[in-house]
């Protein structure tokens, strides 16, 4: 490693190393490494009783209707913000990256990184992961003919998806749409402000509630589009990438105080209270489930109005709050915290046929879903991880990952 000698009369190497240090926002890191964690956990979930549809693998009998419930409401509470929060800090350093490389080379880095995980995932992994079919009982799934290589390649042009990394490729679109964007507005300097006020935290609130609510009438929550599963939630995709880009731009993570950050709590928090429960079973306090849970998903139905307004608020408080306490909380350098920064990214592409298949071989051990869930979990996730520490030492992995 070259050195670097404070006694030189240039100092810009100096300068850069200590301005690359300081810019290093170590708890945005920490953040995206929760999210993917969170991510692992909420598919593990619907191995146990979450998903209202069909899944890559699920395990029955669903015997405990509270166990079902409560992994449901912890899947539904995940949808609301997990994924928005994702395209906020992918936009929140965006500009950064398009300001050092350049057009072209940005462009290319995005074909690199997004492209080539997505066509994996989409030829490879995800045929791999729909093995869990032929795993399940044939009850489920009307499958009576044991798998084989004919079998497989037969149904081959079937298990051919996006999966998960529908988020990838929205991500894709989402950044050459900023390329666009910067070609017609031009490189205009970026201007340091300070953080939007409570005022306009909630209107903006106010108004992703109102275009998720029309959004939803045209695309239900739970409806798939073009292998985009949550395409309802798009409104809050999209807002949350553009405010990230503005935000890098201005400086507002900086300026964010901790006080926004903890109403942004408490916001979610009373929201989760009082608006979730009228929206999940049309009635306040109270989550029974009915068939208000239908209506809150959309097709213009009161519930969903207060569904999305719920979802909008909830989104935008808690991650307010997650930022600011990780920024007070998490904000240092340390091994283990790097290690799962940097396979983080891989982990979110190669976790989907690892759940499958551990939960498979968990199968005969019996518990309730809840515990097998617990359990599940506490083996997938450093799995997960160190499948993706073995997946980048491939080569030329690391420079795409």
């Amino acid at each position: 490693m070259a050195q670097i000698s404070l006694h030189s009369t240039d100092k810009s190497q100096v300068v850069a190393a200590k301005s690359e240090k300081a810019a290093r926002l170590f708890y945005i890191d920490h953040l995206r490494v929760a999210l993917m964690i969170l991510v692992v956990l909420h598919h593990v979930a619907l191995v146990y009783g979450a998903s209202l549809e069909g899944y890559y693998y699920v395990e029955p009998p669903f015997t405990s209707p509270l166990a079902f419930k409560a992994l449901l409401i912890f899947a539904l509470v995940n949808q609301a913000w997990f994924m928005g929060a994702f395209f906020l800090l992918s936009g929140y350093f965006t500009p950064g990256s398009f300001d050092r490389k350049g057009l072209g080379a940005f462009l290319k880095d995005r074909l690199l990184r997004l492209g080539i995980p997505l066509v994996v995932f989409y030829f490879v992994l995800s045929p791999i992961s729909f093995i869990g079919f032929w795993l399940m009982p044939s009850v489920l799934t009307g499958i009576t003919e044991p798998l084989t290589w004919q079998i497989f390649w037969r149904a081959y042009p079937d298990l051919i998806g996006l999966g998960p990394l529908w988020f990838v490729a929205m991500l894709l679109i989402f950044s050459f749409g900023y390329a666009i964007w910067r070609l017609v507005a031009g490189n205009q300097p970026a201007r340091q402000s300070a953080m939007p006020g409570y005022l306009a935290v909630g209107i903006f609130i106010l108004v992703l509630a109102l275009a998720s609510t029309l959004m939803r009438m045209v695309i239900p929550l739970g409806e798939s589009w073009h292998q985009f599963p949550t395409l309802a939630y798009l409104p809050q995709y999209l807002s949350f990438f553009v405010l990230g880009a503005i935000a890098s731009r201005k400086g507002w993570l900086k300026s964010l105080s901790g006080t926004m950050g903890f109403v942004g709590f408490v916001v979610a928090a009373v929201t989760a209270v009082f608006l979730f429960s009228l929206a999940f079973s049309g009635q306040m306090f109270s989550l029974e489930l009915t068939e208000a849970l239908d209506n809150a998903m959309g097709n213009g139905h009161w519930q969903s109005a207060i569904y999305a307004l719920w979802d909008s608020a909830f989104a935008v408080g808690l991650t307010l709050g997650l930022i600011t306490l990780f920024r007070r909380f998490v904000n240092s350098r340390n091994g283990f915290g790097r290690f799962l920064s940097q396979h983080s990214y891989t982990v979110y592409i190669i976790h989907i046929p690892i759940v499958v298949f551990v939960a498979h071989a968990l199968r005969n051990i019996e518990l309730e879903s809840l515990q097998k869930f617990g359990l599940a979990s506490i083996i997938i996730v450093p799995i997960c991880f160190i499948a993706a520490y073995l997946v980048r030492k491939i080569p030329f992995a690391s420079k795409i990952l």
